[in-house]
């Protein structure tokens, strides 16, 4: 099944497929510049169900998950070839309750880094290097903190609701491992329930904005947008803006006018 689900991959490219007429077990495919190829249904099935394609009506397309399932395809099988796909590795300084921290960024893993390139109508950054910043310290919190394992629908808006001493193996995390999931959870609930699920699906488990939109049942394009929205948000929550001070209190009175002391 591995081969044939890369033969697919590898033939759909970054093209669209056209489905045509089946014979037996296969399905015969067209590419939109007209090469045909007929490929085994069962590979179609399981590319869908492992959202390598995305299916719109009669027509496929690869996603970005396609890229790195067939990186790890040629790298070889096992953990080092998920290791050797990602070679654009970056360091960035993040803030951590005041102290500057290194982590390291796989730009071509990570959706965000994508996100980080891609340009709106004006030709300006569609995310704003801000909102890039606080997409990579929510990350690096998450990471901090121990959650990748523990990945469950209820973490929307809150990521717990056990305390620090409750079982389930809290209590044998260290401070800085708690304090992580504390600053995670104070994210999550500063960006509100409505836009707190994209932020943690692209810059926590890692999923692509076609993925999110698929398993979430958006329309088209609009995981970005939400996305956008989110990261702005929490933004604003790492560095709160300074009060207004014009909102003081005023008093008027006549030109000789004294306050009592």
């Amino acid at each position: 099944m591995g081969q044939a689900l890369e033969g697919l991959l590898r033939f759909a490219g970054s093209r669209v497929l056209t489905l045509k007429e089946g014979s037996g077990a296969g399905l015969r495919l067209r590419r939109d510049d007209g090469a045909e190829r007929t490929v085994p249904a069962a590979a179609v099935r399981r590319a869908l169900a492992d959202g390598l394609l995305a299916r719109e009506a009669d027509r496929l397309r690869a996603t970005a998950d396609a890229r790195g399932f067939l990186r790890r395809r040629l790298c070889g099988a096992g953990e080092e070839a998920y290791g050797a796909q990602h070679r654009d590795d970056e360091m960035a300084k993040v803030e951590v309750e005041g102290a500057a921290a290194i982590v390291r960024i796989n730009r071509a893993e990570s959706p965000l880094g994508a996100l980080a390139r891609m340009k709106d109508r004006q030709g300006g950054q569609f995310l704003p290097e801000e909102a890039v910043a606080a997409g990579e310290r929510l990350h690096a919190d998450f990471t901090r903190g121990q959650l990748q394992p523990r990945v469950t629908a209820s973490w929307e808006p809150r990521l717990a609701s056990r305390g620090d001493g409750a079982r389930g193996g809290i209590a044998d995390l260290t401070d800085s491992a708690l304090a992580a999931r504390r600053r995670v959870s104070q994210a999550v609930d500063a960006i509100g329930p409505e836009l707190a699920g994209v932020a943690l699906d692209v810059c926590c488990f890692m999923k692509g904005l076609e993925t999110v939109e698929r398993e979430r049942q958006w329309p088209a394009r609009s995981a970005k947008l939400l996305l956008r929205a989110a990261l702005l948000s929490l933004s604003r929550h790492y560095h709160p803006p300074a009060p207004d001070r014009r909102a003081s209190t005023l008093h008027w009175g006549a030109e000789d006018y004294r306050p009592s002391l």
